[in-house]
């Protein structure tokens, strides 16, 4: 299957904004590989609807990256079928809510093992594969800026802080190799995930915080990496690029 095309692995691609990054990326010509850890058949999904409705590939490929094994293995499977690897997006997340008198080790220690641990040795097991012009795009939160955060955002918000800082310097490091590394930022995303535990007041409440009056939609973060992984963005290192429809400036 190897070819010319360019290859974008999405971490947590399986649903919810993941997938959304999955499809426009295979829109905009990219291979893609849906990376997830337990639902393969939501996986396989995405890798269907990849594969009917554009002329790219796609492959779903089981990894937890928080094992430096296992993204290593996640590398070399995409390498045997693709041949290269040209823009990582770190989707995988793992959202908590814990004020500081909630946190335990346990809580601790698996939020930075996934959010930050995860794409900090997944970058640094990648490097060696990487060419000029290849595109490194993580994800935050726009709640390490918003002013309203609340004291049960703690964790969450000290880890996705650890990602931006992460970004900062990774792009002074890997900008000399042509290789550019952005951060998108959404605010509140109409996802299976955000309804969770919410009632429909709260939700209503949360849309009106942006000036817009609505929640985002995966595909508007979806936008926005498109245009961060394409030729488009060449002179754009180093950035943490909000989309929350003004909620937080």
């Amino acid at each position: 299957m190897s070819s010319t095309r360019r290859v974008a692995i999405v971490t947590g691609s399986s649903r919810g904004i993941g997938r959304a990054i999955a499809l426009r990326l295979a829109k905009d010509g990219y291979n893609v590989v849906i990376n997830y850890l337990s639902n393969a058949s939501k996986a396989q999904e995405v890798v269907e609807a990849i594969q009917s409705s554009s002329e790219s590939k796609a492959i779903a490929l089981k990894g937890d990256v928080g094992s430096l094994a296992e993204g290593e293995k996640l590398i070399q499977e995409t390498l045997k079928v693709f041949g290269r690897i040209d823009t990582v997006v770190f989707n995988a997340a793992w959202i908590v809510y814990q004020a500081i008198h909630d946190v335990t080790e346990e809580s601790y220690e698996e939020a930075f093992r996934t959010n930050v641990k995860a794409p900090l040795f997944f970058t640094k097991q990648l490097l060696p594969y990487l060419q000029s012009g290849s595109r490194l795009i993580y994800l935050s939160s726009s709640l390490t800026s918003v002013s309203g955060v609340g004291p049960n955002n703690f964790l969450y918000c000290a880890t996705k802080g650890a990602v931006e800082q992460m970004v900062r310097t990774l792009a002074k490091d890997l900008g000399g190799k042509g290789i550019t590394v952005n951060c998108i930022n959404p605010g509140p995303t109409d996802t299976d995930g955000f309804r969770t535990g919410k009632t429909e007041e709260q939700i209503k409440f949360i849309a009106g915080l942006s000036p817009v009056g609505r929640l985002g939609q995966p595909d508007d973060i979806a936008g926005a990496v498109s245009f961060i992984a394409s030729e488009s963005s060449a002179w754009v290192n180093g950035q943490i690029l909000r989309v929350n429809g003004g909620m937080a400036l």
